[in-house]
């Protein structure tokens, strides 16, 4: 175990994937990305010293907990678990260097909210994706609050932030659905006086909810019959130290489930899956589409819903998914477009827009990929139509864009192919799955170094 950031090499890691045995044993999912980070931030702010278990120690993470140390919090891992040493509620101190978020987009959403009540300054940088991203709507959220941008470059990265004096309470009715700007908004009045409240149009992930309940916050949440939903929180409420055990990351385990269900042969137990309801997108759509998926063990850790995934190989079929389910699991759509090119008859994803944004243009490279791999495949502007073949040719080199979703969904493509996938790079999959290749080639996937530029 370590507490240093995964270095990701600054070489490309070219590598093909081809001619998998069965899948089949116990996979174990590493922890959730959005619940690591959380648990981070909310031992940051308890009283006391919190124990995690289950934390991803991935590059995103671990910078995570470099800022936080920036702003004071003791951190430290020993024996299997992390121990973060809180300052209680409003006890942050000013960083005397820029918070380097790396290219996590997560990481950076919380630290905004968490410092925005403090006036001290807090200055953020990131990695070359992270500087990419807009945060305007995230930052006119924060403004009624009293914070002020004393620096930014297009509202986006580097930023310098400066909260109030004496900082308002939140009162904000959304719009659009945004867990970022919501998560972001409740670590915030956390740390101030009164009673603030958020109202989102419909539910969206309530990770930091249920961490916020978990460690003593005085929250409540109230659904309307239209859907939406009210949440209130009381701010400088003494948060008390949790023993936190991290359930597996969904979005991690989508790749062994979609891995499992297109290797004939297979039966493979993903382990230690969460399944909160509105992250099961994915899960919802391979059953929709035929896959043999089975809910085992199912429990409850740390308020969340968990369970093992029995996966067997299965013969897919086509469907269309609408946008509204579509924005439910964008981040699993690589995942699902591999699962679409094995599937009998067309599948149409909608409402893929935010697929686009930043220069990776994640719409655009799965839609090059599968051309590339010989999938029949239409790009739309904001949809995708795959397959209908039932089988993958495979071949050729797919670009990864430095995407390490679109990496490791196209490894995940070619153990089934008739001919070998290979990607220009792998070094990203570090930034999110420490451990990817090694994971799935101890249940019978099979790598192979590329030495050319043709497979």
């Amino acid at each position: 175990m370590t507490d240093t950031i995964t270095e990701i090499p600054a070489s490309p890691v070219p590598l093909a994937s081809h001619g998998a045995d069965p899948l089949t044993g116990r996979f174990v999912t590493p922890g959730d990305k959005a619940i690591s980070h959380g648990a981070l931030v909310l031992g940051a702010l308890a009283v006391g010293r919190t124990t995690i278990e289950g934390l991803l120690e991935s590059a995103e993470v671990m910078a995570m907990a470099v800022a936080l140390r920036q702003l004071g919090v003791r951190i430290e891992a020993s024996g299997g678990a992390w121990y973060v040493h809180g300052l209680g509620v409003g006890g942050l101190l000013a960083p005397a260097a820029r918070l380097d978020l790396k290219n996590s987009d997560i990481g950076l959403d919380l630290l905004l909210g968490l410092v925005a009540p403090y006036s001290f300054a807090s200055r953020f940088t990131g990695g070359p994706a992270l500087m990419r991203r807009p945060l305007r709507a995230l930052l006119e959220a924060l403004e009624p609050i009293g914070v002020a941008i004393e620096e930014s470059v297009d509202s986006g990265l580097p930023l310098t932030l400066r909260g109030p004096t004496a900082p308002l309470p939140v009162q904000q009715v959304m719009t659009a659905p945004s867990e970022p700007i919501k998560s972001a908004l409740l670590l915030a009045a956390a740390q101030m006086a009164g009673t603030s409240t958020v109202v989102e149009p419909v539910p969206t992930r309530d990770h930091v909810e249920k961490l916020l309940a978990a460690f003593g916050a005085t929250i409540g949440t109230t659904a309307d019959e239209a859907g939406a939903t009210t949440i209130s929180i009381t701010g400088l409420t003494e948060l008390r130290p949790c023993h936190v055990q991290v359930p597996g990351d969904p979005t991690s385990a989508a790749y062994p489930l979609v891995a499992a269900l297109i290797v004939p042969g297979s039966d493979l137990l993903v382990e230690n899956v969460l399944v909160n309801p509105t992250r099961t997108g994915l899960i919802d759509t391979l059953l929709e589409m035929g896959g043999d998926v089975q809910f085992l063990n199912q429990r409850e850790i740390a308020g969340e819903h968990v369970a093992d995934l029995r996966v067997r190989s299965s013969r897919l079929k086509g469907i269309r998914i609408a946008a509204e389910h579509a924005a439910i699991m964008l981040d699993d759509i690589p995942a699902l477009a591999m699962a679409a090119a094995y599937a009998q008859g067309e599948t149409v994803i909608e409402g893929l827009a935010e697929l686009r944004q930043g220069e990776r243009d994640r719409l655009a490279a799965l839609a090059a990929g599968l051309a590339t791999t010989k999938v029949t495949v239409a790009e739309g502007d904001t949809s995708l139509t795959i397959g209908g073949e039932g089988k993958v040719e495979g071949g050729g080199m797919v670009i990864s864009r430095g995407d390490p979703a679109i990496a490791m969904s196209f490894l995940v493509l070619g153990l089934a192919s008739r001919h070998r996938v290979s990607l220009d790079d792998t070094s990203a999959i570090a930034e999110h799955f420490p451990g990817f290749v090694t994971a799935l080639t101890a249940v019978g996937a099979r790598f192979e170094p590329v030495k050319g530029r043709s497979s």
